[in-house]
C-alpha cells in the first residue's frame, strides 16, 4: 500500500565509492586514464571492421555491435562517476535515475542476448561451415541484432514500469554511485517483495539460463574441435576465437548474475562488482577478443598506418 500522505522524493544522494578526499582524486586517475585510453581501442575497432574489405563475414559485423554496444553501456555510469569524485555531494534527480538505470537495462540486455547470438554464430560456423554463409547471412544478421536490441527495450521498459509505481518519501540515499534497481527498490516506502520478485525473474533469472545455454554450447563446440585437433590452424583459430567468447560471456553474466540473481541485499562486494560490471569489463570485452584475432590485428595495424601515421608524414 502506497503510504497517504507522503512527501514525494525529487533527487537521490549516491554515496559515491568513497568517502576520502585522497581516495576519491586515486579512483579518478585510475578510471579516467583506464577509460581514455580503452575508448578509444574500441572505436577503432569499430572503424577496422567497417572500412577493411576483408572483415565482412557476419562473426565481424556482430563484434561491431558488441564493441559499440560496450561504449555505449560504460558511458551510462562512468561520465558522471568521474565528475562525481570532485563533488561533495553526489545528487541524481528522479529523472536521471530513471533514465540511467532505463539505458543501463536496455543495452545490458541486448548485450547478453547479442552475445546469445555470436554463439550461436559460432555453432553455425563450426558445426554447418559448407552451409555457413546461407545461414548466417546479413539479412539474418540484422534482423538477430534487431531482435536483441527489441529485447534489451522490453526487459528494462518492465524494470522501469516496476520502478516508477513505487512510492518514495526518504531516506533518499544509495548505496552506490550510479542507479540501479538494487538499491533504489531498497529505499522504497512500500512492501516491494513483488517487484523484487519480477525483477529477479526477469535479469537474474535472464541471466543464468542465457549463461548456462551459451556456456554448454561453446563447452559441445570445443569438445567438437578438440576432436580435429589435428586438421591445422584453421581449427586452432576456431578453438581461439571460443575461448575469446567464453572469456567475455564469463565477465559479462558472472557480476550480473552475482548483481540481480539473488535478494537485493546489501553486501560489502558489490561497489567493486558494480564497478567491474559497468565500467571496467564492458571496455575489455572487445579488447579481449581482439587480442587473440590475428584477422582483426592485421587489419588494426594496416588502419592506423594507413590514416594515422601516413597524415604525420
Amino acid at each position: 500500500m502506497e503510504p497517504a500522505n507522503y512527501t514525494r522524493v525529487t533527487e537521490f544522494v549516491l554515496t559515491g565509492l568513497s568517502q576520502t578526499r585522497e581516495v576519491q582524486l586515486v579512483l579518478f586517475v585510475i578510471f579516467l586514464s583506464f577509460y581514455l585510453f580503452i575508448l578509444p581501442g574500441n572505436v577503432l575497432i569499430i572503424c577496422t571492421i567497417r572500412l577493411d574489405p576483408h572483415l565482412t563475414s557476419p562473426m565481424y559485423f556482430l563484434l561491431a555491435n558488441l564493441a559499440f554496444l560496450d561504449i555505449w553501456y560504460s558511458s551510462i555510469t562512468a561520465p558522471k562517476m568521474l565528475v562525481d569524485f570532485f563533488v561533495e555531494r553526489k545528487i541524481i534527480s528522479f529523472g536521471g535515475c530513471i533514465a540511467q538505470l532505463f539505458f543501463l537495462h536496455f543495452v545490458g540486455a541486448s548485450e547478453m542476448f547479442l552475445l546469445t547470438v555470436m554463439a550461436f554464430d559460432r555453432y553455425a560456423a563450426i558445426c554447418r561451415p559448407l552451409h555457413y554463409a546461407t545461414i548466417m547471412n546479413r539479412h539474418l544478421c540484422c534482423i538477430l541484432v534487431a531482435l536483441s536490441w527489441m529485447g534489451g527495450f522490453v526487459h528494462s521498459i518492465i524494470q522501469v514500469a516496476l520502478i516508477v509505481r513505487l512510492p518514495f518519501c526518504g531516506p533518499n540515499e544509495l548505496e552506490s554511485y550510479f542507479c540501479d534497481v538494487t538499491q533504489v527498490v531498497r529505499i522504497a516506502c512500500a512492501n516491494t517483495f513483488p517487484e523484487e520478485l519480477v525483477m529477479i525473474f526477469s535479469s537474474g533469472l535472464i541471466s543464468v539460463v542465457c549463461f548456462i545455454a551459451v556456456l554448454m554450447s561453446y563447452g559441445f563446440l570445443l569438445s567438437m574441435l578438440k576432436k580435429h585437433s589435428g586438421s591445422g590452424e584453421s581449427t586452432n583459430r576456431a578453438m581461439s576465437t571460443c575461448y575469446s567468447h567464453i572469456t567475455i560471456v564469463v565477465l559479462m553474466f558472472g557480476p550480473s548474475i552475482y548483481i540481480y540473481a539473488r535478494p537485493f541485499d546489501s553486501f560489502s562486494l558489490d561497489k567493486v562488482v558494480s564497478v567491474f560490471h559497468t565500467v571496467i569489463f564492458p571496455l575489455l570485452n572487445p579488447i579481449i577478443y581482439t587480442l587473440r584475432n590475428k584477422e582483426v590485428k592485421t587489419a588494426m595495424r594496416k588502419l592506423v598506418n594507413r590514416y594515422i601515421l601516413c597524415k604525420e608524414k
